[in-house]
């Protein structure tokens, strides 16, 4: 006669009810941050063919899509602009003009919903004529990081007063969060966060952002400053930098890969973690969901959940519309 169990864990799990009771992670809008893509021109809506259901707004556009995503309780916004070929320079002069598409509509976003938080990107690669997050040594092709630094720094300040809510550092210099809240604390912006990238790796899954924006690299890779992804105790020596140097959050980038980055940060900090489920990611889902391969619906929604549940307080996802959608369906 075989042994009778005396533990029965599906006793947790025999109704809706039951599971719902005990469910350990839950998501809700309040997780999720919403990276959104600017153009320049007006009435522009343009798919971005490598991520299906993703769209560059025009400035007279984004604000209806702002609208639509409030009205589904998504609050937290990522902007991250494609600009003109003929606007870019090698020191990314452009990303400080505050009459230039990016500032120029962040500060409406702001004015049309001041209740909204804009989390902005501080790197040089959308606006550098060489496609890298820093100065490009003109000889050596070397990424200069200290003089990359005061670049970022006014970029960071021009980004608070245009009404920037946190400043998101993606570059991967050295140093570059301490010079940042320098920077902002000397000209009044206290206030304003700064949600550090605390872990970026070197990764594969960037494509179609890179294909979205037109920044990838002109010539080499960005090996030399985004993090090696067969690297996990790296990530905590640069959370230990991060914290001293004074950021408010952290994020590990990307997310679905590098959950176990996650969770070691998450065990390592008391400070806000973030986790960006980046392009490569989103377009994945999306193509086996065509295909037919998987229940796309059930399959983003349990990335998402595997991301919270590794840790992250907040996450920056293309899938935050949609599964906003999902949430309010019940």
């Amino acid at each position: 006669m075989a042994l009778i169990p005396t533990h029965r864990p599906r006793r947790n799990r025999k109704s809706e009810v039951i599971r719902n009771m005990v469910q350990e992670t839950n998501l809700t809008t309040h997780d999720f941050i919403y990276p959104i893509f600017l153009t320049e021109g007006q009435n522009q809506l343009v798919e971005v063919k490598s991520m299906p259901g993703i769209f560059r707004y025009s400035a007279d556009r984004i604000i209806d899509e702002i609208g639509a995503c409030v009205e589904l309780g998504i609050k937290s916004f990522a902007p991250f602009p494609q600009i003109n070929e003929e606007l870019k320079d090698r020191l990314a002069r452009e990303s400080a003009n505050p009459e230039g598409l990016y500032l120029r509509t962040v500060a409406d976003i702001k004015r049309h919903f001041p209740e909204v938080v804009l989390m902005t990107d501080v790197a040089m690669d959308p606006y550098s004529s060489d496609g890298h997050d820093g100065i490009v040594d003109a000889e050596s092709g070397e990424i200069l990081n200290d003089a990359s630094l005061e670049v970022l720094g006014q970029m960071a300040l021009a980004q608070a007063r245009a009404g920037a809510d946190i400043i998101g550092p993606s570059d991967m210099m050295d140093g570059r969060v301490a010079f940042i809240r320098d920077v902002l604390d000397r000209n009044a912006f206290s206030h304003v966060s700064i949600m550090s990238y605390t872990a970026k790796y070197a990764s594969a899954f960037y494509g179609p952002f890179r294909d979205a924006l037109g920044s990838a690299p002109k010539k080499g890779d960005k090996k030399t400053y985004q993090m090696n992804p067969a690297n996990r105790r790296e990530a905590l020596r640069e959370l230990a930098l991060d914290e001293q140097e004074g950021a408010d959050m952290v994020m590990i980038k990307p997310a679905l890969s590098y959950l176990d980055i996650i969770r070691e940060v998450r065990n390592a900090t008391t400070l806000p973690v973030t986790a960006y489920n980046v392009s490569g990611e989103y377009a994945m889902v999306k193509a086996a969901a065509q295909n037919g391969w998987v229940d796309g619906e059930r399959t983003m929604m349990e990335v998402l959940l595997s991301i919270k549940r590794a840790g992250a307080d907040a996450i920056l996802t293309y899938f935050a519309k949609e599964a906003a959608q999902v949430l309010r369906r019940g």
